[in-house]
């Protein structure tokens, strides 16, 4: 018989609940009745579309030939997504890139593709967005299967590049960090990255360990950000308040990494995953990256443990 350890049997109660709360989500009825989005110029011709707390931020890259966006939140947010595109350009909306497959990133696909909005994403995000939907939150939240016309239109393996408004822009693949679909997005000219929710600022990093992400794959995706990134490249992150920069983008990594050592130094110690959740290896950052209620320290640290080779998720 397989049994699940009791970190993980401890959520498995909020699951139905949590697909509720899903369900719930989309109904423009609830909790986005009266939600507004806020444009943020970013830098160049780079803008970022944002709710109230900064989750699922959209770039907006607008000019001449018309406007190409980043992800596209929830589906009942789609008509103001629209109209906060309106007050920046009055262009035709004519792309949409997907950084993942999460439903505050694609819920508004299917409204913009019938608006002739063509949709390109990584091929991973089209294949696992032809079944139910599974993400982390609350020990494993369940969505329906986006909608067909909610599905990219054109996928890619490596990258893709968009010429357009007299520059560059590339959308291609990061290591698999926080899903194995994840697309990073670069405006070279406007020096802007649209990280996805590689990287956020108010939570610890989110691996999905549904949809393919690791935690080793978290590490490269961003040391490859920073890599790419100069004294003056502005970030668009998943998740954020803010347009940061790259030494926000260092301290996220740096936090990441100790944490990570931490574990992996108790591991070799003998430490079972109760010894080490009491032992706290996240206490110094717990004020600035562990506010956010369904993602904390209690639910980064297991997969962290696991992936580390601490242990089987499942237990004999």
């Amino acid at each position: 018989m397989i049994r699940q350890p009791r970190t993980v049997l401890a959520f498995l109660t909020a699951v139905a609940i949590a697909a509720v709360a899903v369900t719930g989500e989309q109904n423009p009825g609830g909790r986005f009745a009266g939600v507004e989005l806020t444009v943020v110029p970013v830098a160049g011709q780079v803008h970022m579309i944002q709710r109230p707390g900064g989750g699922g931020n959209v770039g907006l890259f607008a000019g001449p030939d018309g406007v190409l966006l980043v992800d596209s939140l929830f589906a009942p947010l789609a008509d103001r997504l629209v109209a906060a595109v309106r007050s920046v350009s009055d262009g035709e909306i004519r792309f949409l890139i997907n950084t993942h497959v999460h439903p505050d990133h694609i819920g508004g696909n299917a409204p913009l593709a019938g608006r002739d909005v063509l949709i390109f994403a990584h091929d991973n995000v089209r294949v696992r967005a032809l079944e139910r939907l599974r993400f982390p939150r609350r020990g494993g939240s369940f969505a329906p299967r986006p909608a067909a016309g909610a599905r990219p239109v054109v996928t890619y393996n490596d990258a893709v590049s968009f010429h357009f408004n007299g520059e560059e822009v590339r959308a291609f693949l990061a290591p698999a960090a926080h899903t194995d679909g994840d697309t990073f997005v670069h405006f070279p000219e406007s020096d802007v990255l649209h990280l996805g929710d590689v990287f956020r600022t108010t939570s610890y990093p989110i691996v999905d360990v549904y949809n393919g992400g690791t935690l080793a794959g978290t590490v490269a995706a961003l040391e490859q950000a920073i890599a790419m990134a100069g004294p003056d490249t502005r970030v668009i992150p998943g998740h954020g308040l803010e347009v940061v920069g790259r030494d926000t983008m260092i301290e996220f990594l740096d936090m990441i990494v100790d944490v990570r050592d931490r574990v992996r130094t108790m591991i070799a110690d003998g430490y079972t995953l109760e010894q080490v959740m009491d032992a706290a290896p996240t206490a110094a950052y717990d004020e600035q990256w562990g506010r956010e209620a369904t993602w904390t320290a209690n639910d980064f640290v297991p997969i962290a443990f696991y992936e580390l080779g601490g242990g089987s998720l499942f237990v004999r």
